[in-house]
């Protein structure tokens, strides 16, 4: 009996190939695989859906700053445990992982500089640092950049990213809402604008405070802004929640928010604001330096 014997070689199995880690990332949105440094250029924003991808302090540094105009102040202020506070890790351990893990000393980042040769002074919330969580020196670099802005009559930028007022200090990070509230107040008296810029997530205290504060309120596509969790809350009420709950346009269409602008914009949209501010009129002598000089 005589076997079958192929005589043409038949298809053969292409190897499979191997991408190197650190060059596609997939879309959180819509799947899509990117290429990372074509989404770096495109201001990490997906282009095919235009989601935008959580980014650092650095990059909004970067972003909004006259390139070498930022000149970071407070630097050293760093978090303490007054509580010894200790649940499944101690809390001392969390901050010393998030320095070495961040190279930031705070969740918080703050400066003076120039977005397109207007001086603002810029404050800069990095999600990686504890969840952007608000402490005790959190809400002091903003209570001192606030001061800062009163001093040279400058506008404040504060960029938010928090998971809220920060549970291992208690009741001393709760105290910040009211803290940086009042320091507002104030700058809103001396007539020096306040614009807050929104990205995914704010929440918790710090919503519930300086956030929600601004003269003019901007929100990145698609950001999670709110108090308490949907999660949260539809336990609470025992109801579902409409679509797109929390969302930054959801909030736009129930007026929490002034306006949505995509990442690439917000500078030009900032400048415009500034400009709007800057041409009306404002008494020289409603600063707080020449206040306290004619005291």
């Amino acid at each position: 009996m005589e076997w079958f014997k192929r005589v043409k070689r038949g298809l053969q199995p292409q190897e499979k190939k191997e991408f190197p880690d650190g060059l596609w990332i997939k879309c959180e949105s819509c799947s899509e695989v990117l290429y990372l440094k074509e989404l770096e250029k495109n201001f990490s924003v997906c282009s095919k859906c235009g989601y935008h991808f959580r980014i650092n302090s650095n990059e909004y540094i970067k972003l909004l700053a006259d390139e070498g105009s930022f000149k970071e102040f407070n630097v050293k202020l760093k978090s303490v445990d007054p509580l010894k506070f200790k649940d499944s890790r101690r809390y001392s351990d969390r901050l010393q992982e998030a320095i070495a893990k961040t190279g930031l000393k705070e969740a918080v980042r703050t400066g003076t500089c120039s977005l397109n040769a207007r001086p603002i002074v810029l404050c800069v919330m990095d999600f990686r640092f504890v969840g952007g969580s608000m402490g005790s020196v959190v809400g002091e670099k903003i209570s001192r950049a606030i001061d800062v802005a009163l001093q040279n009559n400058r506008s404040l930028i504060i960029v938010s990213a928090s998971g809220g007022a920060r549970m291992q200090e208690g009741a001393l990070s709760l105290m910040q809402m009211a803290k940086t509230s009042a320091k507002l107040a104030m700058l809103s008296d001396h007539k020096i604008p306040f614009i807050s810029i929104l990205t995914h997530p704010t929440t918790g205290g710090v919503t519930a405070s300086f956030s929600m504060l601004g003269d003019v309120i901007l929100a990145e596509p698609g950001a999670l802004i709110g108090f308490a969790g949907p999660r949260v809350i539809k336990q609470t009420i025992g109801q579902d929640l409409p679509d797109g709950f929390q969302r930054s346009e959801f909030l736009l269409e129930h007026g929490f928010v002034d306006v949505i602008v995509q990442r690439f914009e917000i500078k030009h949209k900032l400048s415009q604001i500034l400009s709007f501010f800057n041409n009306l009129e404002v008494d020289p002598k409603s600063t707080l330096k020449n206040r306290v000089g004619q005291e």
